[in-house]
């Protein structure tokens, strides 16, 4: 049992520190190209150099600039959600697309009504023809 233990820890840190170095910027790798620390990461995972190194040396873990608290300055740049429904630029392109919309809904029509009338103009014209 403590094996299997032993072995999900290991698989834990690797992918850990796999994703890890993946969604790091590259401005914030330290040492070595990320490519490099990658490729180090994989090849010595299973014996937890890899991952411990990239862990040690590899990403730079100081705290945001201005020496605020990883909570305080996530609060200071937040972005507020604003819901479709209230977000005045979202409507705004709605009522434009509709506008659009209903144009191309008119032209449509116009051109449907023209077209019935030559048809029936024809229509017309065929019977006086025959009847002639």
């Amino acid at each position: 049992m403590i094996r299997y233990v032993w072995v999900l820890l290991v698989l834990g840190l690797w992918i850990y520190a796999f994703i890890d170095c993946l969604n790091t910027p590259e401005k914030e790798v330290r040492g070595l190209p990320k490519v490099v620390w990658v490729i180090i990461i994989l090849l010595f995972g299973e014996v937890l150099v890899g991952p411990v190194a990239w862990l040690v040396a590899g990403r730079d873990r100081r705290g945001p600039a201005g020496g605020a608290t990883p909570s305080e300055w996530h609060r200071s740049h937040r972005t507020a959600f604003v819901a479709p429904d209230d977000n005045p630029e979202f409507l705004a392109s709605l009522k434009a697309e509709n506008r659009k919309d209903e144009t191309v809904l008119k032209d449509w029509e116009a051109d449907l009504r023209r077209r019935e009338d030559e048809l029936k103009r024809r229509e017309e014209q065929s019977r006086s023809d025959e009847e002639s």
